[in-house]
């Protein structure tokens, strides 16, 4: 499946079938979305989704993609909604994606995290991946762990965990901050812009809409009478080598993290202070 911006045509969503999600075909579990008030264009998923994870491998505008954003990301409805988001932030040809990491709890965002990839994205296919359970939400991408945002409601902090979410992808134009800061723009005489996708695989409780939020987030846990995979007590934080992983990604190829920004924040959040992510 492509994903197509084009300043010449207006917008326009390609779909062609090239994976399966949960032995379903790609326009039985997904439907296809344009942006009202900027240039974009996307898909969402026809159902939410409590816990789990989701996957799916994109392979990302080439060459000039300056001013362009390619977003991945889980989230949930209304102004106190919950989002983990995947931004892949175009640049010149030459220069590195950016790829930026955001979690939005109860609507409260402001959690970025930017990072250069080991890999060019836009020769090949890669995976990425969103894992969450009521321990943890964990970015990964070809299954190296790239980020983690623990539960640490035992230090007074709220963790995203009673609100059922859907899946998303769009292109979109944000030349006013995406590229350097708003500096470079997207050059349109390279259009159209396509992200391509494949193989998406959605392995998570699936939430009926006629079901209230207490209810879902009850159906999506573990009990005596049902145990869930990701509730499984090797997966409510990483193990060793993953932790080894993470640390070496934070280390060669993240180049912002909110934490370390006192211009934004002259007190260091509360969560920065009490576990990686």
């Amino acid at each position: 499946m492509a994903i197509s911006m084009s300043a010449f045509v207006g917008l326009f969503v390609g779909l062609v079938l090239v994976g399966l999600v949960s032995s379903a075909k790609f326009d039985e579990l997904f439907q296809p979305s344009w942006a009202l008030d900027h240039f974009g264009a996307g898909f969402q998923s026809k159902s939410k989704y409590m816990f789990g994870k989701v996957t799916v491998q994109i392979k990302l505008v080439e060459g000039d993609s300056a001013g362009t954003v390619t977003a991945f990301y889980m989230s949930s409805d209304g102004p106190n909604h919950n989002e983990f988001d995947f931004e892949f932030l175009g640049n010149t040809t030459g220069e590195p994606y950016t790829v930026q990491t955001n979690v939005y709890v109860n609507g409260v965002g402001n959690r970025e995290q930017r990072l250069n990839l080991w890999f060019d994205p836009a020769k090949d296919f890669h995976s990425y991946t969103i894992f969450w359970n009521q321990r943890q939400v964990v970015f990964m991408v070809d299954e190296t762990p790239i980020r983690v945002h623990t539960n640490m409601e035992n230090k007074g902090l709220p963790f995203p965990k009673d609100q059922a979410m859907g899946v998303y992808s769009s292109i979109w134009n944000a030349d006013d901050w995406a590229t350097q800061g708003g500096l470079v723009k997207t050059d349109w005489s390279h259009a159209p812009f396509f992200a391509t996708y494949r193989n998406f695989e959605i392995d998570a409780c699936e939430c009926p809409v006629s079901l209230a939020a207490v209810d879902n987030a009850k159906k999506c846990s573990s009990s005596a009478e049902k145990r869930y995979w990701w509730d499984e007590p090797t997966l409510s934080e990483l193990n060793l080598h993953q932790s080894h992983q993470l640390m070496w990604v934070r280390a060669n190829h993240m180049v912002y993290d909110y934490c370390a920004d006192t211009a934004r924040f002259p007190v260091v959040p509360v969560e920065c202070v009490h576990h990686r992510h």
